[in-house]
């Protein structure tokens, strides 16, 4: 299981499996689902930790990189685009435990919320 998040990618598939897992105690990690209120509203992966939209990236991105910097976060989005980009930026700032989640949430097949 640990082994998942020690790549800079997770598909939909893996992150139902990672998702169950931290249910169980079994990993840790944080999902950050980086797109904008109104998409979010209409629904979102269920597990996910928290919405920072990347229309206030500045805002938000130093807080998080500082408070989780020992911690594992997978970034979600619609289709991934956006979500590889805040992972990129962290990575490339020196955060190590980052991942994107390939696909978005247009791939997952888990639960969503509403």
């Amino acid at each position: 299981m640990q082994e998942l998040l020690e790549k800079n990618h997770v598909s939909s598939a893996e992150l139902e499996t990672l998702l169950k897992a931290r249910e169980e105690g079994k990993v840790d990690f944080l999902l950050i689902d980086v797109r904008e209120d109104m998409e979010y509203n209409m629904g979102h992966i269920k597990g996910v930790d928290m919405l920072r939209p990347t229309s206030t990236f500045q805002q938000w991105a130093q807080e998080i990189f500082d408070s989780y910097k020992d911690k594992t976060i997978i970034f979600t989005c619609r289709t991934d685009n956006r979500s590889g980009q805040v992972q990129q930026v962290f990575a490339q700032n020196g955060h190590s435990k980052t991942l994107n989640h390939i696909g978005g949430i247009v791939s997952y097949r888990g639960e969503i919320e509403k």
